[in-house]
């Protein structure tokens, strides 16, 4: 066991991609957490002196239509983002397991019953499913992590069913279950840990999905609201003003895209490493 962890380790230090994601998402993490010293300023703080200033050395980002710090309000939104994509994800990927897992292990009509089920979820466009969501709940940012959630387990669940309808019927569960080992003991602690690889590797991808995810609600005025930053909704404000304060729209932007690229690098990393079809 620790050969083959000091291996993965060694391979994932050389695998570039990965560890450039890796080290993106690091950065983000501790721009996200030490926010109130990073920033420079209280994001919600207007000031009419300073409407629409352009980057300089008193704000380094520019300010907006209120006079509010573009920067200090960027790596607070930093917080937003980092807190949507793993909750949210959180909640996709335990739902999906546990649908996924059941239908797999016990196949038969339960199976049925569960892939019609995500047959159906997955014929509703997610996103008007998010819209509407959000218009019958409320665009909280506890609502919209639930909400996207709820609304996006489906692959996991038929990743998790492909797995164990190959591996349960495998000689070693076989055996554990001749030695009298029930369906709990043998999903949780036999089946279920050998077959999350493929789950870490969607957990990874689906957090960039879920940013982007909240980033176009936001920007929409459908996720995260003022005077709350988020990424999508200083787009948002960035877009009215597009033609005389581009700083609005290129910062957040850049911010999303770097924290998206950094999520798909590992992902991809991780799924070259950890898939033995793809390893030479």
């Amino acid at each position: 066991m620790n050969t083959s962890l000091l291996d993965f380790r060694h391979a994932f230090f050389t695998n570039k991609p990965a560890l450039a994601g890796l080290i993106i998402i690091f950065i983000i993490f501790f721009v996200g957490l030490f926010a109130p010293w990073v920033a420079t300023d209280d994001p919600s703080r207007i000031d009419i002196k300073q409407i629409l200033s352009p980057p300089g050395p008193a704000h380094w980002m520019g300010t907006d239509e209120l006079g509010r710090d573009v920067y200090s309000r960027v790596i607070w939104a930093s917080r937003v983002s980092i807190n949507v994509g793993f909750v949210a994800v959180g909640i996709s990927i335990a739902i999906g397991t546990l649908i996924g897992a059941t239908a797999g292990f016990y196949g038969g009509q339960l199976d049925d019953a569960a892939m019609r089920l995500t047959d159906i979820m997955l014929s509703i466009p997610t996103f008007f499913l998010i819209l509407a969501s959000i218009a019958f709940l409320g665009p909280s940012l506890l609502n919209i992590m639930i909400i996207i959630g709820i609304t996006s387990w489906m692959g996991v669940a038929r990743l998790v069913r492909a797995q164990f309808l190959g591996a349960r019927e495998l000689d070693y569960i076989v055996a554990i279950r001749a030695l009298g080992a029930g369906d709990s003991r043998i999903i949780f602690l036999h089946l279920l840990p050998n077959t999350l690889s493929p789950v870490y590797i969607s957990a990874v991808l689906g957090i960039a999905g879920t940013i982007l995810l909240e980033s176009s609600l936001s920007f929409l005025g459908l996720g995260v609201q003022p005077p709350t930053p988020s990424w999508g909704n200083i787009l948002m404000a960035g877009k009215d003003n597009i033609e005389i304060a581009w700083w609005l729209s290129f910062f957040p932007g850049v911010a999303i895209l770097i924290t998206v690229l950094g999520y798909n690098l590992l992902g991809e990393g991780l799924r070259n490493l950890l898939d033995p079809r793809l390893k030479r």
